[in-house]
């Protein structure tokens, strides 16, 4: 296993047990070594929201986008944080990208 997907794996695991400052450090720690680990980016922008920081969030599931255009959870995830910043019709934007996407 690589070093990025192990920290990636610690983030993970931090954040099911409701670390959610642990698993922003591990999952930055997995995009310091990797930034193009697209899970990571999702990762982190969902701790990052967990911890309140919304407008880190905010650029991390959009950087979670770039890397995966054509993935449904990506656009879901940043909808979610859309609609946590109250910014409703970015969020209905995306979460209907997501259903494009989800359909096939």
């Amino acid at each position: 296993m690589s070093e990025a997907r192990a920290r990636y794996k610690e983030g993970v695991e931090h954040y099911a047990a409701g670390r959610a400052d642990e698993a922003v450090a591990a999952y930055r720690q997995a995009l310091e070594i990797n930034a193009e680990m697209a899970m990571a980016w999702n990762g982190l922008a969902m701790a990052l929201a967990k911890v309140g920081d919304l407008d880190a969030a905010l650029e991390a599931a959009k950087r979670y986008v770039e890397l995966e255009p054509d993935e449904a959870l990506a656009h879901t995830s940043l909808s979610v944080i859309y609609q946590r910043k109250g910014m409703i019709p970015e969020a209905e934007e995306e979460r209907a990208i997501s259903m494009r996407l989800q359909q096939g």
